[in-house]
């Protein structure tokens, strides 16, 4: 399966695998969130497009595109307009990006990265057979508020998603008295779950040692019993862009 960031002469794309690790998990606890592995899943699927400058984003509060100031350290290199008003500022990239036919691509932030006085919005586009740069809309929530991006951040994220998908799906809700050994499982799942989190207030305790149960990690149940199928992960492995760029011939 090919993904192609079709770049424009002159530019550069800054993109690159997907990163586990966010700096307020670094700072959380001594990285005890990182235990959390859906959310470490989440933050490496797909690639992330970082600003090649840094920028800083004031919005007066008001509804029009001049309420908005950006301000690059490098005004070359940055691709940041206000095209809407209302505090929404588009990042723009130099690239057109072309997925095999029947994949769409979702262009959204990076999640659990949040940025006070920010929010990214999330779009999936037909890129299979639509011709135009790819973009990302954030919106500053706080008015007169300096936001602030370094240079390097991840601005947004990218993954493909198979057409169709989702809406194939037909969901259902069920009582979980339909389902008894499912019932009997979450009971017992309850029940431990509540044991270990009294024994994290203890210091010298073995869960306070260990933080997390880890059973999902392990692909196991309560029981310790293998549970999860070959295809359980605990990370991922994205691989990177390959330049194929052809160098320009010299005059």
């Amino acid at each position: 399966m090919k993904l192609t960031a079709y770049v424009e002469d002159g530019y550069e794309l800054d993109i690159r695998p997907a990163r586990p690790n966010r700096d307020w998990l670094d700072a959380y606890a001594d990285g005890h969130a990182y235990g959390c592995l859906p959310m470490l899943i989440a933050n490496q699927m797909g690639w992330e497009i970082r600003t090649p400058t840094g920028f800083t984003v004031v919005w007066n509060g008001g509804g029009n595109r001049r309420s908005l100031a950006v301000i690059a350290d490098d005004p070359e290199s940055a691709y940041i307009v206000s095209h809407f008003g209302a505090g929404i500022f588009t990042f723009s990239f130099p690239a057109i990006f072309r997925t095999e036919p029947g994949y769409d691509l979702m262009i959204q932030g990076p999640p659990n990265s949040p940025v006070r006085g920010a929010t990214p919005f999330s779009g999936l586009v037909e890129t299979d057979w639509v011709l135009t740069s790819a973009a990302i809309h954030w919106q500053v929530t706080e008015p007169n508020r300096a936001v602030r991006f370094r240079k390097g951040d991840a601005v947004a994220q990218i993954f493909p998603v198979r057409r169709g998908d989702a809406e194939s799906f037909e969901p259902e809700m069920r009582r979980i008295s339909d389902a008894p050994e499912i019932a009997e499982y979450m009971e017992e799942w309850y029940t431990r779950r509540r044991a270990f989190n009294d024994a994290l207030k203890d210091p010298e305790s073995a869960e306070r040692r260990k933080r997390w149960p880890g059973h999902y990690r392990r692909g196991t149940d309560i029981f310790d019993n293998k549970a999860s199928p070959e295809t359980h992960r605990t990370r991922l492995r994205m691989r990177d862009f390959e330049d194929r760029r052809d160098p320009k011939p010299e005059k």
